[in-house]
């Protein structure tokens, strides 16, 4: 049993690189990491795992974001990413969703390095 949770563990890790080039063409219009990062046309993303949805004070939300009761988990990351209409009807997010899981494996690998 011990042999097949590494491989799964391993594949599921992602390469935070890969992940920078997905942030960049995907997310890096909107969203801001690092030091300076700040809420612009979307909020700032570092430490969005463990993260209230909706509460970085540096960004408007939208009411459905700040009321989702949503902690980001990845697991809630890897839904909201695929569809955020679906997970937070009236999201002010405009984005049609990425469903390819390597993609979103090595985002949450980049995101997961800024704390």
């Amino acid at each position: 049993m011990f042999t097949l949770a590494v491989p799964l563990f391993a594949a599921a890790a992602g390469d935070p690189q890969a992940g920078k080039a997905v942030f960049d063409s995907r997310c890096a219009s909107c969203h801001s990491v690092g030091p300076s990062a700040h809420g612009a046309f979307g909020p700032q993303l570092n430490g969005i795992i463990g993260r209230k949805a909706g509460a970085t004070t540096d960004y408007a939300y939208s009411p459905a974001m700040k009321n989702s009761k949503i902690v980001w988990t990845e697991t809630t990351l890897r839904q909201f990413i695929a569809s955020p209409s679906d997970v937070v009807p009236g999201t002010k997010m405009r984005f049609w969703g990425m469903s390819d899981k390597e993609k979103v494996d090595n985002l949450l690998a980049y995101l997961r390095t800024f704390k």
